[in-house]
């Protein structure tokens, strides 16, 4: 179980952030002098007002970057409607699987520290994880896998493992017999539970998105001696200066985390999750590596920028460039395309690689270029990286289930605004 000790910890870590000297601002830049035009950067955003002014959505952050440097950043509608509270653009944000791609980088770090292999079998870290079989129909009849889940498929999502929330099969009806995903369990109990269920697939033959990021939070804690909240804070939010990104939101901040809404009965937005009683306010004892921390634009960008860059944001190295260009490149196998998204929409030019989805091929339409890699929240947030055109974008509201009218929107409008300068893959301006 983990300590009160650890919870101090990284609760200290997130209110004595402000106080770095790392916490620095991303520098500012004129859309002009970045390639990008302004009036048709206005425009993208003021698709998002008129989102927010119709009343679907309570409010947003949008922030663009390019090459380095923030062109936008704009909040607009309201963190909390019944109190009329403006959205800030600090404000704290639920990013749910906007946390998978932390993760991923997390485990990509030991693997260059010698501490993970990609091809090692999980079972080598989890033990009960050794010898799963496969649900073969009908009924509860199983099969022998051919071989195990090793790391690699946890992070490209080929361990046959599912979520037991986006489908009827019998293993996602186990996942919530069995509450696969119980918030007061702990990474080691969560794992023990899991061993129990069968596969939904043979390992390695199919993408299939599930807690495939969640076992690999409990490997990284395996592997680095410490828990996943301490592992992030010290070798990842502290060297990036991401002050505001935890499993939970600090006393003194929280006035700045974001109600969470869904549609009500009548048409309106209602509350679903109230920032004085959110879960998010007390230390977690879940630490999700697949959907539980909280964060900013601000710190989402400096994240996304050490990944643009190659691995590093100013003094502060994570990675090697070819390990980022490993992750962000397809790693599925060719079976595995085209690629099926969790909403059971098949995508055709989609792969995904070590954390992030990724464009094999541009998509005209939505202006997006081929290396393009992104990932999104179960409330509606949303980041695509451009290596092509060294820009960063990033949509944050907190709207459940998932809606992505906002963030396409958003992206399409900004794309469009931008110039595509043909910059090279794999590294950039910090």
């Amino acid at each position: 179980m983990k300590s009160v000790a650890s919870w101090l910890v990284g609760g200290l870590l997130l209110c004595l952030a402000p106080l770095a000297l790392w916490a620095e601002e991303m520098p500012r830049a004129r859309p002009e002098d970045e390639g990008i035009s302004a009036a048709k950067l206005e425009r993208a955003a003021a698709l998002v007002q008129e989102m927010v002014d119709k009343k679907e959505y309570a409010g947003a952050v949008t922030l663009v970057s390019r090459h380095g440097k923030v062109v936008l950043l704009k909040a607009v509608g309201m963190m909390d409607m019944a109190s009329a509270k403006p959205m800030q653009t600090d404000t704290i944000f639920r990013i749910y699987s906007m946390t998978k791609p932390i993760t991923s980088v997390a485990a990509m770090m030991l693997c260059e520290e010698g501490k993970l292999k990609l091809d090692d079998p999980v079972s080598k870290y989890i033990p009960e994880l050794k010898g799963l079989r496969i649900h073969a129909g009908p009924g509860d009849q199983t099969v022998e896998a051919r071989r195990e889940i090793t790391v690699r498929d946890l992070l490209r999502h080929t361990s046959g493992f599912t979520y037991g929330a986006f489908s009827d099969s019998l293993v996602d009806k186990l996942y919530r017999e069995k509450r696969v995903l119980d918030r007061t369990a702990t990474l080691e109990q969560f794992t023990a539970k899991l061993a129990k269920l069968p596969l939904l697939y043979q390992p390695g033959t199919r993408f299939h998105y599930g807690v495939s990021t969640d076992v690999l939070g409990r490997v990284v804690e395996v592997a680095s001696g410490k828990p996943l909240d301490e592992f992030f804070a010290q070798r990842i939010f502290q060297p990036l200066g991401m002050v505001d990104t935890g499993f939970y939101v600090p006393a003194a901040k929280i006035d700045r985390l974001a109600t969470n809404y869904g549609p009500g009965d009548d048409g309106h937005l209602k509350v679903i999750d109230d920032p004085k009683k959110s879960p998010y306010a007390a230390p977690a004892k879940f630490l999700s590596g697949g959907g539980g921390l909280v964060s900013t634009a601000h710190d989402y960008l400096r994240f996304c920028q050490m990944v643009l860059n190659g691995g590093q944001l100013e003094r502060a190295r994570l990675l090697k460039p070819e390990t980022v260009r490993d992750m962000t490149r397809n790693q599925l196998p060719p079976e595995s395309l085209p690629m099926t998204l969790p909403t059971n929409v098949t995508v055709k030019g989609l792969g995904f690689g070590l954390g992030f989805a990724v464009w094999m091929e541009p998509v005209l339409d939505a202006g997006t270029s081929a290396g393009d890699h992104f990932w999104g929240g179960a409330a509606s947030t949303s980041f695509i990286i451009s290596p092509r055109k060294q820009a960063v974008i990033i949509s944050l509201t907190q709207f459940m289930p998932l809606k992505n009218k906002l963030s396409d929107a958003f992206r399409r409008g900004v794309n469009a605004a931008m110039a595509d300068d043909g910059a090279a893959s794999g590294g950039g301006k910090e």
